[in-house]
């Protein structure tokens, strides 16, 4: 196995280890803390460059900085339309998968965008059908994201 390719893994397992820990804090505690989250994105961003000037190609490096802008603006828009929604957390981990999800390329980041919002409805539904939940109960998205985030990885 090549350097490169036991570097994006063990990425990717260190940003597996990253998500379950912000799936538990979000689950308990509906919060995804600064902490975490934006030392996580410095350090991608730096990883992504550092990936692309040794490899002298920038073209995944593109691609993250458009999926983090992509995704993150997105959420923002949503959270100015209800903050009640989505919460700051939830746009700034929205620009992390974005970054991750737009690095590994388009099909990615479609695919793990569209899969959180699919999950959580669906989750939401399960919820409201078994008089767990109604339109006003509050969900963690979170959890959502960083699953529709590994989906959006798996599936390229």
């Amino acid at each position: 196995m090549d350097p490169r390719t036991v570097i994006v893994v063990g990425v990717h397992l260190v940003l597996f280890l990253i998500g379950c820990r912000l799936v538990a804090i979000d689950m308990r505690t509906h919060r995804l803390p600064n902490r975490i989250v934006l030392p996580t994105l410095a350090a991608l961003l730096a990883l992504t460059a550092l990936d692309a000037l040794v490899t002298g190609e920038s073209r995944a490096l593109v691609g993250a900085l458009w999926g983090m802008l992509i995704l993150g603006v997105f959420y923002a828009a949503l959270r100015s339309l209800s903050s009640e929604g989505m919460g700051g957390g939830d746009v700034k981990l929205a620009a992390v998968i974005g970054l991750v999800l737009g690095w590994h390329g388009w099909q990615a980041l479609a695919v793990g965008a569209a899969s959180a919002f699919v999950l959580g409805a669906l989750y939401a539904l399960v919820l409201i059908v078994f008089r767990r939940a109604d339109g006003a109960t509050r969900i963690a998205f979170g959890p959502w994201m960083i699953l529709g985030a590994v989906l959006g990885v798996v599936a390229t």
